[in-house]
């Protein structure tokens, strides 16, 4: 019989023979392993080195371009929109850095800003359509004939866009008779905000997109919101741009809505690179070409035609519409 001895004596061999296995290992082993691994390390050093002076390098040549793009903007918009009249359209989250600096563009481009309409979260909440769609009926006015298979925010979007927004020049600057009120009852039902004159009506509108894509089961909804508003005040109207930052080309982005919907991108112009400096310029650009009847969508996310129009506007300080 193997006794308990036996078991013990090879056990003992075992651990000894894993000792020695162990340090004859390490001792041929340990200066090729650390020098592989410092060699790798000193690899992926230089490597990061090389990558953060190229950022670096790009950064500071983007706030070159930046800075000379925003001292050279009065000058490259100048009477681009000279007497002409353009009301701004905020969807929910906009911030008021973003708008300010839009609505200073604009209007150093000789445009009168008639004032801001912000649509508020209610509004683009589709569980709220009901109300929406009841809210439209009461205001509408008698002679105002809506798209019968509109959904509910296409109607809303004519309804407001009445109220805001007119192609015909002699009745800029003019409240519409008939849409006295549409205003008021939106906001009496916390669908929007009001700043300044929107109601002395602009031929032009800038709606601005929210800075984030909508996520979740009802974004389709909410981005079509959007796009419902954009088409509204540009058939209203002489013209509209939908703009925002790249973020909003993304899937349940507003922008990306827009130049999927073959419809509305035909007749609305998007800009999608109102963060930047240059980007303000374009929209300034892409406003001027939906006078000449000229739709077109610039930036750097998909579905662009160009960084911006190919012909850019020729000033001039007689536009009038």
């Amino acid at each position: 019989m193997i006794d308990f001895r036996y078991h013990l004596v090879s056990i003992v061999a075992i651990f000894l023979a894993l000792s020695v296995g162990i340090v004859l290992g390490t001792s041929f082993l340990e200066d090729p392993v650390i020098k592989a691994t410092e060699s790798l390390a000193n690899q992926l050093r230089v490597g990061n080195d090389e990558l953060r002076d190229q950022v670096d390098a790009l950064q500071s040549r983007e706030a070159g371009n930046d800075a000379l793009i925003t001292s050279s903007t009065p000058r490259l918009v100048q009477d681009a929109l000279a007497s002409e009249r353009v009301v701004i359209v905020e969807a929910p989250g906009v911030t008021a850095g973003t708008r300010e600096a839009a609505q200073q563009v604009i209007a150093a481009s000789g445009a009168t800003v008639t004032g801001r309409v912000t649509l508020t979260d209610r509004y683009i909440d589709p569980s709220g359509s009901a109300s929406i769609d009841a809210l439209v009926t009461e205001a509408k006015p008698a002679d105002m004939t809506l798209p019968v298979e509109g959904t509910t925010y296409d109607k809303a979007a004519v309804l407001l866009a009445s109220a805001i927004v007119t192609s015909d020049p002699a009745q800029m600057g003019k409240v519409n008779p008939t849409a006295t009120g549409i205003l008021e009852a939106f906001q009496r039902g916390g669908l929007l905000t009001v700043t300044d004159q929107p109601a002395k009506r602009a031929d032009l509108a800038v709606l601005i997109a929210p800075p984030e894509p909508y996520t979740g089961d009802n974004a389709a909804q909410q981005a079509g919101a959007i796009v419902s508003m954009a088409l509204g005040l540009d058939e209203g109207g002489r013209g509209a741009v939908l703009t925002g930052a790249l973020t909003g080309t993304a899937a349940g982005g507003a922008i990306a809505a827009l130049r999927e919907d073959t419809a509305a991108a035909e007749k609305v112009s998007s800009v999608d690179t109102l963060d930047m400096p240059a980007g303000r310029v374009v929209v300034v650009y892409a406003l001027r070409e939906q006078l000449s009847g000229v739709a077109g969508h610039y930036g750097i996310g998909p579905g662009v035609s160009g960084i911006e129009p190919s012909a850019p506007p020729t000033p001039t300080a007689t536009s009038g519409g």
